[in-house]
């Protein structure tokens, strides 16, 4: 008796955790810019201690963008997606890598940082025709 006044009245379902409009890859994307400049301003600097709080704001920019594309790989793209796109498990996995130590975390080379934008782009690319549909 007590469970039929807790059970949900109404069944909905969305193709993401909340009504659309709260993911986007942006988020990630604006982050990885943040990257991209911090590396460009740490080669034209030789301070040491601007060089260590600089690497030490990059690696927190990496590890958003991971936070931003994990939240989109794992609560917005779901099974139809990832069907309809079966380059988008790849896409998400070298793009998080990307971003990880052994990407833009790890190291002050601009062409990582390039390579991390460009995949986020082909995400975003995928995830503007989702929205469409």
């Amino acid at each position: 008796m007590f469970s039929r006044f807790i059970a949900p009245t109404v069944t909905v379902s969305a193709h993401c955790d909340l009504p659309c409009g709260v993911y986007d890859p942006a988020q990630a994307r604006i982050e990885a810019e943040s990257i991209k400049a911090i590396i460009a301003k740490v080669a034209d600097n030789d301070d040491p201690d601007f060089r260590t709080r600089a690497v030490l704001i990059k690696e927190e920019r990496s590890e958003l963008v991971k936070h931003h594309l994990w939240v989109l790989w794992t609560d917005y793209f779901k099974a139809p997606h990832f069907e309809k796109y079966p380059q988008l498990h790849t896409l998400f996995n070298e793009a998080t890598k990307l971003a990880g130590a052994g990407g833009t975390k790890g190291t002050l080379d601009a062409a990582a940082a390039d390579d991390l934008l460009s995949k986020i782009d082909q995400i975003a690319e995928i995830f503007w025709e989702t929205k469409k549909a």
